[in-house]
């Protein structure tokens, strides 16, 4: 795996926004945080450990990363697929859960803004229709931040509930 800086991974990329998800490739600690019950007003959180390894695919054009996610309950992995349009100049985001490693989740679609990714989709949790947000922030060379919101009011409001907080390994 690579360890080169971001910059020089970046410099001979076009500026079409497919470099804006090379900060992330290496190895990460996670340390996660995720609401227990979603959507039900409730404030009580888990929060636990894992790592993350990402690497570029599709030369440039994407990038996949392989979890493991140490719940309380027991730890699992996972898996993102992230791909970039250059026509549209936006990416799309799969997630895989390990657990049920025969469906892949609906895709999150967005790009980067003043150093923010901002991904958004429609999807259906516990029979509800919701809009669900990816935002990645904090973004540094050692760590990032991503957060998943979910919206049942078609966006006018917002309920955070998870979010994993990225250090880069020695």
């Amino acid at each position: 795996m690579s360890t080169q800086s971001t910059a020089s991974r970046s410099e001979n990329a076009p500026a079409d926004g497919r470099a804006e998800f090379d900060f992330f490739f290496g190895r990460w600690n996670v340390s996660h945080r995720r609401l227990r019950k979603r959507l039900q007003g409730d404030t009580n959180w888990d929060v636990f450990g894992g790592t993350c390894d990402v690497r570029s695919i599709l030369g440039g054009l994407g990038n996949v990363d392989d979890n493991v996610i140490e719940l309380p309950g027991g730890a699992y992995r996972a898996a993102t697929l992230r791909t970039f349009d250059p026509a549209t100049r936006q990416w799309s985001i799969w997630w895989i859960d390990g657990r049920n490693p025969a469906t892949i989740d609906v895709p999150m679609r967005g790009t980067f803004e003043a150093g923010v990714g901002t991904f958004l989709c429609e999807d259906v949790f516990d029979g509800r229709d919701i809009q669900v947000r990816f935002l990645w922030s904090r973004i540094t060379e050692q760590s990032a931040r991503w957060e998943q919101a979910f919206s049942p009011d078609c966006g006018k409001t917002w309920e955070t509930n998870w979010t994993m907080d990225f250090a880069r390994q020695e």
